[in-house]
């Protein structure tokens, strides 16, 4: 029956597409003033190409939202301006140069802050704008706001940035590891004026040369060479591997935050892959600028829920069902906050303080002055002994001896094509492949985790570097893993992404972290917390063989004796509690 009924619906709207088509564009005739294909020029020369829409019954001046964006998809650009002109704004969708009208070469990242900065100062010069500008937009296009406002255009007055990308920091690379993933988007977004969905879903062909790379162990900078394609903007992303002056061109840099004196409110899902960047660009806003009106939305939504459209009561993100009270509309949040700035209109609902957060399991929304205030109680589980099941305890003090020893070869590529178990957000097993699991008491009483997780870690390693990642996860009482949170990071970046420091192999190490992912759940009674820790080895990542050279460098043959880690009994994570 389930395929008879999406036969009759694919039937039916095959039948009136091409009929409603025209009925559309014949009605945004009627509604709308739409200008395509509008070519601005920059100071610097180059052309960004933006599309206008303004409702025909519009007053003579409006205040303009933008969406900036390198997505070149007309349907989707059309959809976001017409939206904001229904709401009673100019809407205008502006693209990176080198997409659209524009004649210049794409080039991702590096000129939409000064490109967009142009085009808003070009919108304020228009006799239907009243001077005033602001911007929306998730992923690229949260991104695109800081960028933007690094710049400091006179008529931006707000922003929305949605599941933000902060490259550098997020993206291409995270903790100083490269994405794989990473390697194919740029055929994407800048092999032509639109977009390249056949490279950007030739899964085969990825994953074909991720596998080859990995088994025949070269270097991750000539990995490309498999593929038969040069990537030329990953492998210029590959000669950054610090947070140098390249990326801290690109979006706020320290001090730079401090000038932002516009209402900002970002949104973000705990499982959205970009959190990271959307909590570094709120963390160092509240840093240089103490009394910014910035507000934070975060609830259980992953990349593409937390940037737009309606969240209902009963969706599932990858097999977690959100609780009701999460069902919100992240697009009428849009306008609503907008209306608050411009208009005048009562602050949105929601944000009764600078950090809104829904508790999951708990079917509420919780409300607090700071990300550090989501979770005050801080509860610190050290590193200790072996238990029979083959995990290792996470406990409340400190041993003196030695906790766990792990060993790693990195240069054993028997696992190329494993299997990979679990992977839901709600599971009922757990990867631990090359990690080591420790495993907490039950808590006797619910407790809510709410917040970052931090850490302190005490290392003996036979390697010039680690990388290092760190799982969290609720096990309940009935055995099934819930992921809470996850940290990673090239340990000779922890704490200095902008210079890399070699370990001492033989001699304790000592690293103090932060997690950059934020979470909150109910833990009822009974619940474990388990923390998987290990370096990452596989085919899509770079692999991080610890000799000392540039990680992009290294081959299989720099992989010398197996990867060995003593983790020190005063090495603990520290879990933000609410009760």
């Amino acid at each position: 029956m389930a395929l008879v009924r999406a036969y009759l619906v694919a039937t039916v709207y095959r039948d009136f597409s091409a009929q409603a088509a025209d009925l559309l564009a014949a009605d945004d005739a009627r509604r709308y003033l739409i200008q395509r294909d509008v070519a601005v020029r920059t100071p610097e020369g180059a052309t960004v190409c933006a599309l206008i829409v303004r409702q025909r019954a519009a007053p003579a001046k409006l205040t303009a939202l933008l969406n900036f964006t390198i997505y070149a998809d007309p349907a989707t650009m059309l959809n976001e301006a017409r939206r904001s002109a229904s709401n009673g704004y100019a809407g205008v969708t502006g693209l990176s140069r080198g997409k659209g009208c524009s004649p210049d070469t794409p080039v991702p990242y590096e000129h939409d802050g000064a490109d967009a900065a142009a085009l808003i100062d070009w919108i304020a010069a228009q006799a239907w704008s009243d001077g005033r500008v602001g911007m929306f937009g998730g992923s690229y296009e949260g991104f695109t706001q800081w960028a933007t406002a690094k710049h400091r255009p006179k008529a931006l007055k707000a922003m929305m940035p949605s599941v933000t990308g902060a490259p550098g920091i997020d993206v291409p690379m995270e903790g100083g590891i490269f994405f794989g993933f990473q390697h194919y988007w740029p055929f994407y977004v800048a092999n032509n004026k639109t977009l390249d969905y056949a490279a950007y879903e030739d899964d085969a062909r990825w994953q074909r040369m991720f596998r080859q790379w990995y088994v025949q162990g070269g270097a991750y900078r000539e990995r490309d060479t498999l593929d038969g394609t040069t990537n030329t903007l990953y492998r210029r992303w590959l000669d950054h591997p610090d947070y140098d002056a390249y990326w801290q061109s690109i979006t706020p840099y320290r001090q730079e935050y401090g000038a932002i004196d516009i209402p900002v409110l970002t949104t973000t899902g705990y499982f959205d892959g970009a959190q990271i960047g959307a909590l570094h660009h709120l963390r160092e806003h509240y840093r240089y600028r103490p009394q910014a009106e910035h507000y934070l939305v975060i609830g259980p939504y992953d990349h593409f829920s937390g940037q737009r459209g309606t969240v209902v009561a009963g969706n599932t993100v990858r097999g977690y069902t959100v609780d009701p009270v999460a069902g919100i509309d992240i697009g009428q949040l849009r306008y609503q906050w907008f209306d608050y700035v411009f208009k005048g209109a009562p602050k949105p609902a929601l944000l009764q303080d600078r950090i809104n957060y829904q508790v999951m399991g708990g079917n509420v929304w919780k409300h607090a002055p700071s990300l550090a205030a989501m979770g005050p109680r801080r509860t610190r589980l050290y590193f200790g002994a072996a238990r029979e099941d083959g995990t290792w305890r996470l406990q409340g003090q400190a041993s003196k001896r030695p906790s766990a020893v792990q060993t790693l070869d990195l240069a054993d590529r028997r696992d190329a094509d494993r299997t990979v178990p679990g992977g839901d957000i709600v599971d009922k097993v757990l990867d631990t492949e090359g990690s080591v699991a420790f495993v907490s008491e039950p808590f006797a009483a619910a407790v809510e985790f709410s917040g970052l997780f931090s850490g302190h870690l005490e290392l003996v390693t036979n390697k010039r570097d680690v990388d290092l990642h760190i799982g969290l996860y609720e096990l309940t009482a009935q055995n099934e893993y819930f992921e809470l949170s996850r940290y990673q990071s090239r340990l000779s970046y922890q704490g200095h992404p902008e210079q890399r420091r070699l370990l001492q192999p033989g001699k304790r190490q000592r690293f103090d972290f932060i997690a950059g992912r934020a979470t909150s759940r109910a833990f009822r009674p009974g619940s474990r917390l388990v923390a998987v820790v290990g370096p990452g080895k596989g085919p899509q990542d770079q692999i991080n063989y610890g000799s000392g050279k540039d990680v992009s460098d290294e081959t299989i043959a720099d992989a010398g004796e197996p990867l060995r880690i003593e983790w020190l009994g005063r090495s603990y994570l520290e879990v933000p509690l609410a009760r």
